[in-house]
């Protein structure tokens, strides 16, 4: 059996804590785990600190250009000393005018989830990370809750039997897309050599934190909410340019930022270009084949990318903003917002202010996590998320532990430290949710 990194060091706060680490913790609905365990993300954060530390004096032998040095951090809500090390490191590097770190942000590959970078005629593969194009799509229908509260379990069990999710899934149902047939985005990504298995695989969501939810508004009307990304598309491409530019894969590793007009600039913005686009075409197809289980027409639709980068204008410059696990938020831009599974969901709305500007005109992608996967599914139990569910009135289809509602923060908690930037058209609650089983793992995802 593999041993535990932290464990030494956790077993040692232990005993300074006056504890002893071997005795047994009871759990119910799972076996007692040992006293040390309480201490493992405390010792966890303490490595990852220090890896930060040992990142920042790499980084500091490359000097950045005066004028990008000490660039603003606005920081939104409170975050561990790991999370705002990791956002100043990646800020030492290359061309960074600002940086952001939205309510939400945790620890991410290079560069913090919920993070936010301006680049002066530089893009940042890092900062896009490996499932470019994730993002978020919600429409809602003219179909009164009323009229299938009595047939949800149905419908969830259609939704996981027709999406595919999970593992390098392909669709069973062949999507034709008139992305496919544009040789120039093909050719000038240089990814024409995986466009036959992405035709296979479009329309599929994957594992993690990606979902269907079925959801319902204020008004008592039913919307579909779905979270996914650019699948083997977008990792792929990432790999092969992160690869190409001498970047690092690892969590505490410096960023690989390009020059836009340099020959691996150019092919690695067609490919995140390409894969942007990949991702809008499965979620418009999964929400449209989601669409015909229930029923009734599009009222309302609202849909946008939070790993990506854009060409946008901020205080008279020309940039490229770099959005890692952040959502766009322009004056009247809207944006599709979801809580850990069990919780409300938001449509938001931009709007213009100090605060707004300050943030890149960014905000949150979702709750943020408090745990990692393999911490959640050693502090909770699978009976205390059922509870969770049942109080709610959610009915889940497939997920594990990783993904339980009290491994994340509490959205409205998170959205009010940016309620000066945005506001809420509508709050949406789950009654039906689904997403990848307990033992799919999925190599595609960020």
């Amino acid at each position: 059996m593999r041993s535990d990194p932290y464990q030494e060091r956790a077993r040692a706060l232990a005993v300074e804590a006056g504890l002893d680490p071997d005795a047994k913790i009871d759990r119910p609905g799972q076996r007692p785990m040992p006293t040390w365990c309480l201490f493992r993300d405390a010792a966890r954060k303490e490595k990852l600190a220090r890896d930060a530390e040992v990142v920042a004096a790499d980084i500091a032998l490359k000097p950045q250009a005066a004028q990008y040095q000490n660039s603003p951090l606005k920081v939104f809500g409170k975050h561990d000393e790991a999370t705002i090390a990791q956002m100043r490191n990646c800020m030492s590097v290359g061309n960074a005018v600002a940086g952001v770190i939205c309510a939400d942000g945790h620890l991410g590959y290079a560069q913090p989830v919920g993070g936010v970078i301006a680049y002066e005629k530089q893009i940042s593969i890092s900062g896009v990370g490996f499932d470019i194009g994730c993002g978020n799509m919600a429409v809602r229908l003219d179909t009164p809750f009323s009229q299938i509260e009595g047939n949800v379990g149905t419908i969830i069990k259609d939704v996981h039997n027709v999406i595919s999710f999970g593992v390098g899934r392909t669709n069973d149902e062949r999507v034709e897309h008139e992305l496919f047939d544009d040789a120039d985005a093909w050719r000038e990504s240089d990814m024409g050599a995986y466009r036959q298995k992405a035709v296979t695989q479009l329309g599929t969501v994957g594992s993690g934190n990606h979902y269907v939810d079925l959801l319902r508004d204020e008004a008592g009307f039913v919307w579909i909410g779905v979270h996914f990304g650019s699948r083997g598309l977008g990792h792929t491409s990432a790999t092969r340019y992160l690869k190409a530019a001498g970047g690092k894969d690892g969590m505490n590793v410096p960023p690989a930022v390009i020059d836009e007009d340099s020959e691996i600039g150019r092919r690695y913005i067609a490919a995140m270009q390409l894969a942007g686009r990949y991702s809008y075409a499965g979620r418009e197809w999964v929400i449209e084949r989601v669409r015909r289980i229930i029923g009734g027409e599009v009222t309302d639709m609202v849909h946008n990318h939070h790993n990506y980068a854009w060409r946008e204008s901020h205080g008279g410059k020309d940039l490229w903003v770099v959005r890692k696990g952040a959502t766009p938020a322009f004056p009247g831009q809207r944006g599709f917002i979801g809580g850990s599974m069990g919780d409300d969901a938001v449509i938001v709305e931009g709007v213009d202010s100090e605060e707004a500007k300050a943030s890149l005109y960014s905000t949150v992608h979702g709750a943020g996590r408090l745990f990692g996967r393999k911490e959640a599914k050693r502090r909770f139990t699978r009976a205390e998320m059922d509870a969770w569910l049942q109080s709610r009135g959610v009915t889940l289809v497939g997920a594990d532990l990783d993904e339980s509602p009290m491994a994340y923060r509490r959205l409205p908690e998170v959205l009010a430290e940016h309620a000066r930037s945005i506001k809420v058209q509508h709050t949406l609650r789950p009654f039906a949710v689904a997403m990848a089983g307990e033992n799919e793992f999925d190599p595609f995802k960020d």
